[in-house]
């Protein structure tokens, strides 16, 4: 490096990253005192883990701080960036390790996620050999995304959204601590507290948008609401299109509209369109919706569905979210039965589960003289001359006579 060279400073987010458990915040429920996680950590048996949480909750630190406690070498791994060849080149490294400094290695796999079953499978042999210690990172369920005999091997540990409070707390530390910004900034809990509600509990963005902040105003200086505005700007969800949070939301949108929350409602569908869903799929939902548990309570709600799914085809985003909220608040208010719903489940598992009975000869039609000398339609009842028959005449199979499916709500 030159002499006249400025030597680059790395990130707020890196320079403030814990180096003990005690620094780590809003993960009590692994790492309080007499946590089974922090006794095994401090005992140096952590084992392999797969770690599981949303962007910016410690996944990275917390395995470093496994490695260091345990005397692990370090090895981190993308496997965004790597394949099969690379883990194999890892466990080679990590043999070297082994011979020249008697010690082991955990491998850390950021994104192990993104690893496909096959891929996922060359990580089995080295971790039951104990050649390492494998530590996944993922902010995918893991249940869907990461290979039965993988879990079976490695405990799973779910990793939480930093509190607001918890985040305010980091970003004060990091005004006043000199690996941070101290003496850069002045800033109010009133200003930290909208910079952690923008963050949704990401630790690593909370610190980047401080520092944003830090470069938009002179040492010394104090937060304002022009600096503030300009490094927050439009917040960002986390979101997954076909993934938990995919999910995650569209459940909660629909079970806000079916216990008749319509502010819910709009809270949920916002969140959906903000992130970017398809409106086309919330619409198909929405249709749904209105058949499984609006039903014959108002069956017009079908038909306003229908209508925002149509209006929503012809406007896109963003003149069609107001079509969708419209459909979606009107369900929210609409009466609600599933009589219909509960009542086809029945039929189809009758269907499934039961002799398929010959159709009862006075339901069918006589189109021939055959079918008339056999019998086909003899006792058949015209209703509308004999409402008697309504009553009197079984219009079910014999092996299934005077079963009933609906049951009308008062």
């Amino acid at each position: 490096m030159s002499l006249f060279e400025k030597p680059i400073e790395k990130p707020l987010a890196e320079r403030m990253r814990p180096t003990s458990l005690d620094e780590i915040l809003g993960q009590d429920h692994l790492l309080a005192d007499g946590r089974a996680l922090r006794v095994a950590i401090e005992g140096g048996t952590a084992g392999s883990l797969i770690l599981f949480g949303p962007p910016g909750v410690g996944k990275t630190t917390l395995a470093l701080i496994i490695a260091e406690a345990s005397g692990l070498n370090f090895e981190p791994f993308s496997a965004a960036l790597g394949g099969v060849k690379d883990v194999r080149a890892a466990v080679a490294r990590a043999d070297e390790v082994r011979q020249m400094e008697g010690r082991g290695t955990m491998l850390f796999v950021d994104e192990i996620h993104r690893f496909n079953k096959a891929q996922q499978d060359a990580f089995l042999p080295y971790v039951e050999r104990g050649d390492i210690l494998l530590i996944g990172a993922t902010t995918e369920n893991p249940s869907f995304e990461v290979i039965g005999a993988l879990l079976s091997r490695c405990r799973t540990l779910a990793l939480k959204p930093l509190a607001p409070a918890e985040v305010v707390e980091l970003l004060r530390t990091a005004l006043d601590d000199p690996r941070g910004l101290e003496g850069r900034l002045e800033a109010s809990d009133e200003d930290l507290a909208r910079v952690a509600h923008a963050c949704d509990g990401d630790a690593r963005r909370a610190l980047t948008l401080l520092e944003t902040v830090a470069a938009l105003l002179p040492e010394g200086a104090r937060v304002t609401e022009e600096a503030l505005a300009e490094a927050l700007q439009h917040k960002t969800l986390h979101y997954d299109k076909s993934g938990e949070e995919h999910f995650n939301l569209i459940s909660a949108l629909h079970k806000s509209i079916r216990n008749s929350d319509e502010n819910a409602t709009l809270y949920w569908l916002t969140r959906m369109m903000s992130s970017g869903e398809d409106g086309s799929y919330i619409a198909r939902r929405l249709i749904r919706m209105a058949t499984e548990d609006v039903g014959l309570a108002d069956p017009y709600a079908q038909r306003v569905a229908l209508d925002a799914a149509e209006a929503f085809h012809r406007l896109g985003y963003p003149e069609g979210k107001l079509a969708l909220a419209q459909a979606a608040v009107y369900l929210a208010r609409a009466p609600k039965s599933n009589a219909l719903y509960v009542a086809l489940g029945k039929a189809e598992a009758d269907v499934e589960g039961t002799t398929a009975e010959p159709v009862p000869l006075h339901l069918r039609n006589a189109t021939t003289a055959l079918m008339r000398e056999a019998g086909y339609g003899e006792g058949y009842r015209y209703a509308h001359d004999d409402p008697a028959a309504r009553e009197e005449m079984e219009c079910m199979p014999p092996g299934l006579a005077q079963r009933r499916y609906f049951e009308p709500e008062s």
